[in-house]
């Protein structure tokens, strides 16, 4: 099957585009550079060079492709500076997630292509009352903080789009807290020195749930909804949702560091937001039944405990 990657060289796009070829499809991705039409022909696939926000880029490189599925995986986030001003940082993925969204599908529709994937987010956007773990059917949150509203409103609209094209399969894969090499949870990334630092706090108590994947795992699942699933939502995340008073912890352990430092959350609001606080006090976790039941689903590590012991030899040989 040919299958059009927009985004081949993200995090998650370098092992999609292996996962696919390993799979016997014929992949063709995207960057934004020409530069690294190396990296895309190593990993057995076509480059094609493609700025998602160009119209008349999109439209040329898909109609040049002529996909059955095409798969976006586009994003604008290098790095997490600043918690305090997460739809700033968050500006061009969210543009990514609705004018790119909408020029790839209108490129898609327009070659027949049966099938449309695009990453979306899970965690953080689950509603923050009842059930500690959330599945596709609950609700998002209805009053998000201030500072990721425009974020939460980007994936609202990446999902409702998907569910409502009317000529075409779209799913929408929710990959959890991404961890494994190129994330902020690897060596070098920023929360991964930042608690060896000892610089990143436990705020509130840290009673706030996250639900993890790997990035392999979330390219492995992305691959399986290729052929597998209904159009609908899937949550891709690992087994064991887990607090932030039991995860933090527990990593800063692995990097032989200190238990980052308990702070209150009423200090640490001005300082670091209220979207910050939410997610280290009452964020929900979810579940990815859905996803192995349908999708076929089973992580290569089912939790974040063995996925993060993983990483720690790789940081130790750094």
């Amino acid at each position: 099957m040919k299958v059009f990657v927009a985004g081949a060289t993200g995090a998650v796009g370098r092992p999609l585009v292996r996962g696919l070829v390993e799979a016997g499809h014929e992949v063709v991705g995207t960057t934004r550079s020409a530069d690294r039409f190396g990296l895309i022909s190593e990993l057995g696939a076509d480059p094609v060079a493609m700025d998602g926000l160009d119209p008349d880029q999109v439209r040329a490189a898909v109609r040049g492709a002529a996909p059955e599925v095409v798969i976006h995986q586009l994003t604008g986030l290098a790095s997490m500076r600043n918690s305090k001003h997460f739809d700033r940082e968050f500006a061009v993925t969210n543009r990514l997630r609705t004018e790119g969204l909408d020029l790839l599908l209108a490129a898609a529709v327009e070659v027949g292509a049966r099938r449309f994937i695009a990453q979306s987010f899970t965690g953080w956007p689950n509603e923050r009352t009842g059930s500690a773990i959330k599945d596709e059917t609950d609700r998002l949150d209805p009053d998000p903080a201030p500072e990721s509203r425009e974020t939460l409103a980007a994936i609202r609209y990446l999902e409702r789009t998907l569910s409502e094209a009317p000529t075409i399969d779209g799913l929408a894969v929710r990959y959890g807290l991404l961890y494994g090499p190129d994330t902020a949870i690897a060596p070098g990334g920023e929360l991964w020195e930042g608690l060896r630092a000892r610089k990143l706090p436990l705020i509130g108590g840290g009673g706030g749930f996250f639900s993890f994947v790997h990035v392999q795992d979330a390219a492995a699942a992305t691959v399986l909804a290729v052929d597998h699933g209904t159009p609908g939502l899937y949550n891709v995340v690992d087994d064991e949702p887990a607090p932030a008073s039991t995860w933090m912890p527990y990593l800063a352990t692995l990097l032989g560091a200190k238990p980052p430092r308990p702070v209150p959350a009423w200090l640490a609001r001005p300082v670091a937001g209220p979207h910050l606080v939410s997610m280290m006090t009452v964020a929900r976790g979810s579940s990815n039944a859905k996803a192995k039941r349908e999708l076929g689903f089973t992580p290569t590590y089912p939790s974040w405990r063995t996925g993060f012991r993983s990483l720690v030899p790789t940081a130790q040989a750094a």
